[in-house]
């Protein structure tokens, strides 16, 4: 879990440092929400895991974590979306 959310983390800040400087940054950005959309969704459930049937249960924060989560795939563009996204900018790239 902990790789996903620095690996989340370094996207991040690659996509602010060209939008900083100026740069393209759609395609790091697009990268950056979908990967850390998708790490929080996968964290969250495996803390559902750790937790076992508490994880369902609403007097435990992991179940609201697992809701917010998994709407970060669906909200602000979809991960299909994001990776349409990604295609076209890697395709423009090696374009001739």
């Amino acid at each position: 879990m902990a790789l996903k959310i620095e690996a989340s983390r370094a996207l991040n800040w690659r996509a602010a440092q060209l939008k900083d400087n100026k740069e393209p940054f759609t395609k790091e950005a697009a990268m950056a929400k979908l990967h850390a959309s998708e790490a929080a969704t996968f964290c969250a459930h495996q803390a559902i895991q750790i937790m076992g049937g508490y994880g369902f249960v609403t007097d435990f924060p992991v179940e609201r974590h697992y809701r917010d989560a998994r709407i970060t795939e669906i909200y602000e563009g979809t991960s299909e979306v994001q990776r349409l996204v990604i295609a076209g900018s890697i395709l423009k790239e090696y374009a001739p």
